[in-house]
């Protein structure tokens, strides 16, 4: 999919990570499989993660290098709050767990601070990107 520009990709990528986000939830309170729960509340991390890193006109093929992009130039600099950076790295955890150890049991609270986890960093890079477009638009 064609973007005009970075802001537009940013855009995008919340929007993705909106819907994933309510996928999540629909997951979790109607499926009740916390699997895919934990796995789609983490790509709602991930594709938030990406929508900042849109701006700086930077991606990666892998997610850790993603999140190791994010946590070094976003959450250890103090942009974002570095318990949001370990709440990140949790639910990386609990997807891999969930996604590859056979013998992994998500359970529903870990699964809700999961959903939560991606709710809170939503929540974060959405004002983030507000504030950023409102500097670049005053003259």
């Amino acid at each position: 999919m064609e973007h005009e520009n970075k802001e537009d990709l940013a855009n995008y990528r919340i929007e993705k990570a909106e819907e994933t986000l309510k996928t999540a939830e629909f997951i979790l309170k109607e499926v009740k499989d916390y699997t895919s729960a934990n796995n789609r509340a983490y790509y709602a991390i991930f594709y938030t993660i990406r929508a900042v890193l849109a701006l700086e006109e930077v991606d990666f093929k892998r997610h850790k290098d993603v999140i190791a992009y994010f946590n070094q130039h976003y959450i250890n600099t103090g942009i974002f709050p570095k318990k949001i950076g370990k709440k990140i790295a949790q639910a990386q955890r609990v997807r891999e767990d969930s996604d590859y150890d056979d013998k992994y049991e998500p359970s529903p609270i870990k699964t809700e601070e999961q959903i939560e986890t991606a709710k809170e960093l939503l929540n974060l890079v959405e004002r983030y990107l507000s504030k950023i477009n409102r500097y670049e638009e005053t003259p």
